[in-house]
Parts: structure tokens; sequence; C-alpha cells
């Protein structure tokens, strides 16, 4: 029987796919730049994520995945000012990123 996977793993690789498919759709000046930017991000949150599970010294880890959590509410903010994101995709990412913040600062107390 597999283990079920960690509820702000799977809200962020859920958050990787959307944005993955949000990018796509920018503006091609802002799609290379930013956009690629805000998926890279994501990449690395999700892996430093996946690293935490796995070890035992996670605060490294986890106050990192805060830092990159900030600079995605920038980038993703930028966004929508430089009207890449609709109102719509903004306030679903903005939402998105505070509640995988909350998870990962509940990690980081346990």
């Amino acid at each position: 029987m597999s283990n079920p996977e960690l509820p702000v793993i799977l809200r962020t690789y859920d958050l990787l796919k959307w944005t993955g498919e949000r990018v796509a759709r920018f503006p091609r000046i802002h799609q290379h730049t930013l956009g690629r930017l805000l998926f890279a991000h994501l990449h690395d949150l999700f892996d430093l994520l996946l690293e935490a599970k796995y070890t035992r010294q996670r605060e490294p880890l986890l106050s990192r995945a805060n830092l990159i959590l900030e600079q995605l509410r920038f980038r993703v903010r930028l966004a929508f000012d430089l009207r890449c994101l609709r109102a719509t995709g903004y306030g679903f990412a903005a939402g998105e990123l505070d509640a995988i913040g909350r998870m990962v600062g509940g990690w980081r107390k346990v």
C-alpha cells in the first residue's frame, strides 16, 4: 500500500501544473522572462518540499521554501500588474501560495 502524499506537496504540484498552463498564455514579451521565473521558482519549491519529506534536517530546506514563497508572491503580483494574469487567476494563485505558506509554516513547527 502506498503512502498518500503530503498535502503541501500535492498543492504545490497542482499550482505548478496550473502555472505552466497560464505561462503558456502570457504575452510573448513576458513569457520567457517572468513566466520562466515563476515556473522555475515553483519547481525549486516543489523540489525543496520533496527533499524535506525525506530528511530529518528540514529547517534549512523549509526556511529556503519560505523565501521562495515570498519571491513567488511578488512575481505573481507583478504578473497581474503587467496583465499577464486576470484578477481571478491572481486571486487563485495568491490564495494557493498563502495556503502553501501556512502548511510550510506548520511543518516547520513540528
